[in-house]
């Protein structure tokens, strides 16, 4: 008998204790829910899981893309004046929709796709544990009922799960361990010091964009032809690198290893060789829509909607980028500048393993720079202190333009790209933003071409 009563009080205990979180209203716990501040720390920690893992830029741009699609989808369902991406990226179905009728706590469902899809796509499961349990227990601690809180939770993962599957048809996982075959022809890409590493990801032109219609719908001019004699045009490229190097001024200097963003950088000290984890371009410009976000007050579903269409723009200059990198399979500057008149020659910063034309820093930025200035505006004044905490400094620009720009040209102070791979880059990537934004709409009923706010 006292086991019964013991075990009668301890449901009713429990059901008491369940009771005691259905003491807001709707209006309360999605107010708290809907704080935008929440998901940018969200945002902070996927990138410093990608750092640890040491993804390389263009996988770090799919696992961007992919995390905040799912968070996205699951948010839009709260906001009448935004849609869904289905039927707008390619190959993306129908998205699992919300019950009729029911209360759902739309933030708490985002961050809930966002995390999963995060975990899913990363290698460091143990770095979301205990995070993920301090996330979720500020929701718990927001007064949302028990039902509200579980049914949002299911509706987060079923969104993270659709856009999982949607990911793993991507072409992905067909291209892991694939290596390129050094040609040696004249005038091509070869490994550079001091690690020497295989290129990255050459088959990166096979895996399935987001919005573009093909992955040559975007294409760039060809490079300065090959040309050893001091008055071709390649030679006057190579040697406009080589002199800048070897003269930079201090706020060339500043530029380069301000926008370096290398998540890989090799040290070589005597005979021992480490390497220092940082943060990749598409992580860079992630962080800056979130200063932006945060400066401008934007509310939770407008700094998703900023994260999507960037991530989205990124990871579609990637493609293009890449596409250009291994068709055209140029030299790197290095090379040149060793085999010819100083083999001692250095650049600023460390040449990346991969072939040179065009720039990737200078498409991506571009890319996502535009799609920003769409949404945004085009005089958006910020500063930038996304690598201060890796001693990079900090930056002020007037617009996100002059950032993508100052990005650009910092490659070729930096002394790995020509004057034609830093400029063409950059056009390719303000092209492929201006088709994302031009294809990807977020919001119905949404006026062209100019700033929504």
């Amino acid at each position: 008998m006292k086991k019964i009563i013991y075990s009668l009080v301890v449901i009713a205990l429990a059901a008491s204790l369940q009771n005691c979180r259905k003491t807001t209203t709707p209006e309360v716990y999605n107010a708290a829910a809907s704080d935008p501040q929440i998901f940018h720390e969200l945002g902070i920690h996927l990138t410093d899981v990608i750092i640890h893992d040491i993804f390389k830029p263009p996988v770090a741009s799919r696992i961007y893309g992919y995390s905040y699609l799912a968070a996205y989808e699951a948010l839009a369902p709260g906001y009448p004046d935004y849609q869904s991406l289905s039927g707008q990226l390619n190959d993306l179905g129908p998205a699992p929709k919300p019950e009729a009728g029911k209360d759902y706590c739309y933030p708490l469902a985002s961050a809930k796709a966002f995390a999963l899809v995060g975990r899913t796509l990363t290698f460091s499961g143990n770095l979301w544990d205990d995070y993920e349990k301090e996330l979720f227990k500020k929701y718990e601690e927001m007064g949302i009922p028990s039902d509200v809180y579980e049914r949002s939770i299911a509706f987060g993962e079923l969104i993270a799960n659709h856009i999982i599957d949607y990911s793993s048809k991507d072409n992905y996982k067909q291209i892991r361990g694939f290596r390129y075959t050094v040609t040696n022809n004249p005038g091509t890409w070869v490994p550079t010091p001091p690690a020497y590493a295989d290129a990255c990801e050459p088959m990166w032109n096979t895996v399935r964009p987001f919005a573009l219609d093909s992955v040559r719908q975007f294409t760039c001019p060809p490079p300065a032809p090959y040309d050893l004699n001091e008055k071709s045009e390649f030679m006057k490229l190579t040697r406009e690198v080589y002199e800048t190097g070897k003269n930079l001024t201090e706020d060339q200097r500043t530029t380069a290893y301000f926008w370096d963003d290398n998540a890989f950088v090799t040290n070589v000290v005597g005979h021992v060789m480490f390497a220092n984890k940082k943060m990749t371009p598409p992580g860079h410009w992630l962080a800056i829509t979130r200063t932006v976000a945060v400066d401008k007050k934007l509310s939770l579903i407008e700094s998703t909607e900023a994260y999507a269409l960037g991530a989205i723009a990124l990871y579609d200059a990637f493609i293009s980028c890449w596409d250009e990198k291994y068709k055209s399979v140029r030299i790197r500057p290095e090379t040149v500048i060793n085999n010819g008149w100083d083999p001692e020659w250095r650049p600023y910063l460390e040449t990346p393993p991969f072939p040179e034309y065009v720039s990737g820093h200078s498409s991506i930025s571009a890319a996502c720079g535009t799609v920003l200035t769409h949404l945004l505006g085009d005089n958006v004044a910020f500063t930038d202190t996304t690598e201060k905490k890796y001693g990079h400094g900090v930056k002020s620009f007037k617009s996100f333009e002059e950032a993508y720009w100052d990005a650009s040209y910092s490659r070729m102070y930096g002394g790995i790209h020509y004057r034609d791979g830093v400029e063409e880059g950059t056009h390719l990537g303000e092209t492929v933003g201006n088709w994302v934004w031009k294809k990807v709409k977020t919001r119905k009923n949404r006026p062209e071409g100019v700033a929504l706010r």
